[in-house]
């Protein structure tokens, strides 16, 4: 093992790109992508002859409120918002609104609600699961545009912001009052903070810093009707009745427009050490966890963890990435990250439990970033798996929380079930239980699909797992949720979705089953 100091951590700077990279290659290549959801609906979605279809009326009203540059018909800027980043969902939306400012979606939304034009909402567009993009012709409400920091408490770490603040620019903004954000994704190039909150994405700091419903301390949402909802607390504690905030982390834009956030930001530490090690089994992938857990207790901000198809991935299709460990293959590698306040502590703390780890035989090889530059290569390889994979043609993603002594199960059973039709890779956040099921293939398939699915969906629930550990439901899991959710607890979201949104303009066809939303359920 090579023990070396690493520096105040600027790591992931290599990945920075990648979400942005990823939407060009996307829309480069989307149209010579097989136009089908090959992701999960079995049967093309009919469109709902409920909504209306858009007119020239409604688009000369949307001028009046958003000017001519805020209201976007050009077909090729058009075309790039129907994709998704992976190429792998389409919509025919013909209109692309821009709003700058929680009015201006105030009033789109008041419209739409009374003209039942369906909208989607937008963010980055790096979602995985269809969410982001129209399935027919939905009005695409993008929030780029409200990218404003709205204040910073530098006291209590408490960052106000607009929806479409990118959040990397909120990462480097916060960094430099002494903070961090309590997220951290491969996509925080193009990610914007509305979307991550209204998919209450999880990512790479969750085993120190948890899941976005502790860090969300207040939201302003607009409603279906256009009704404004200002919930802009910055209080870490209110126990004046429903917390209704947590209602729109994680509903995806189905209930509301998230257009304002207030977020607790944990404070920059000055110590940041990164390992990347190598493991002969599973097994001891997680007894290692269980001894960083002990060994390294509250310095312990990630344990991600990869197999060696994912290495291979990544060293053949990423840009400037070099194998930590090329002496010889091993089955799976793992990268442990801890941050800290006292540098000689943390690295001696670190260094013992590695040393120790060895002895045990858990650890067959190891090397502990030199520099700023060696860590980065180190989380880019990590967070480069997703960009690579599509680099392969066809890529199926399955995001699950599955207890981890059963986690790779379901990687070894799905290899055996598509033999050399496609490659299957296994990675994630072992910290959580959050495994990344990818399948690749030179092109979308069928017959691959069948051997998925219905089997991967019927595996994870058979072990009390999660369908959805962080990328949500969108399009692809919608009709999919009862895996994982009671129908008392489904049709207890429907009658909420009712309420909230009676004309069901907001994202439709997604996170819901339509079933579930049907007249004859809400008698």
């Amino acid at each position: 093992l090579d023990w070396t100091r690493l520096g105040s951590r600027t790591i992931s700077s290599g990945a920075a790109e990648i979400a942005t990279k990823e939407a060009q290659h996307s829309v480069d290549d989307s149209f010579g992508v097989q136009q089908r959801t090959f992701g999960s609906a079995a049967e093309p979605i009919q469109r709902n002859p409920d909504y209306s279809v858009l007119n020239s009326d409604d688009v000369s009203y949307f001028k009046s409120i958003l000017g001519d540059n805020g209201v976007v018909q050009d077909k090729d800027r058009v075309a790039v918002a129907n994709v998704d980043w992976m190429g792998k969902y389409k919509g025919a939306s013909q209109l692309l609104l821009l709003p700058k400012s929680t009015n201006e979606v105030s009033k789109v939304l008041a419209y739409c609600d009374s003209r039942r034009l369906a909208v989607v909402p937008q963010g980055g567009n790096t979602g995985l699961v269809g969410g982001s993009v129209p399935v027919h012709d939905e009005v695409i409400v993008n929030l780029g545009g409200m990218d404003k920091i709205i204040s910073f408490d530098n006291v209590n770490g408490i960052l106000t912001c607009e929806a479409g603040c990118v959040l990397e620019n909120l990462s480097t903004f916060v960094e430099n009052e002494g903070f961090i954000m309590p997220l951290d994704l491969g996509a925080k190039g193009s990610c914007q903070i509305g979307g991550n909150i209204s998919t209450n994405a999880g990512g790479l700091r969750f085993i120190r810093y948890g899941s976005l419903h502790g860090n969300v301390l207040g939201l302003e949402v607009v409603l279906a009707n256009g009704t404004v909802l200002d919930m802009l607390t910055t209080l870490r504690k209110d126990n004046t009745g429903y917390d209704l905030k947590h209602l729109f982390v994680g509903s995806e834009g189905s209930l509301g427009i998230v257009t304002k956030v207030s977020i607790l930001t944990p404070a920059k530490l000055p110590s940041t050490n990164v390992a990347f090690l190598s493991c002969n089994d599973y097994m001891s992938c997680q007894k290692l966890l269980l001894a960083a857990r002990r060994s390294l207790g509250e310095i312990l901000s990630a344990f991600e963890f990869m197999d060696r198809q994912c290495i291979d991935l990544a060293m053949t299709h990423l840009e400037g990435v070099h194998n930590p460990l090329p002496v010889s293959p091993y089955k799976f590698y793992v990268l442990i990250e801890t941050t800290g306040s006292d540098e000689s502590y943390d690295k001696a703390k670190l260094e013992a439990f590695l040393l120790r780890s060895m002895e045990d035989g858990l650890v067959a090889d190891g090397v502990i970033a030199q520099d700023i530059s060696q860590a980065s290569n180190f989380w880019r390889i990590r967070e480069g798996i997703s960009e690579a994979s599509v680099k392969v043609g066809a890529v199926y993603k399955y995001d699950l929380s599955i207890p981890v002594e059963k986690l790779y199960d379901i990687v070894e059973e799905m290899r055996s079930r598509v033999g050399d039709t496609a490659e299957v890779l296994g990675y994630g956040h072992l910290g959580d239980g959050n495994l990344h099921l990818n399948i690749l293939s030179s092109k979308y398939s069928d017959n691959i699909l069948a051997q998925i699915e219905p089997f991967v969906y019927e595996w994870t629930a058979g072990h009390r797992g999660s369908i959805s550990a962080e990328h949500g439901l969108g399009l692809m899991k919608a009709e999919k949720i009862h895996y994982s959710k009671s129908p008392e607890a489904v049709q207890l979201m429907a009658s909420i979705k009712k309420l909230m949104d009676p004309n069901s303009i907001l994202n439709p066809y997604k996170v819901l089953p339509q079933s579930a939303l049907s007249p004859e359920q809400g008698s």
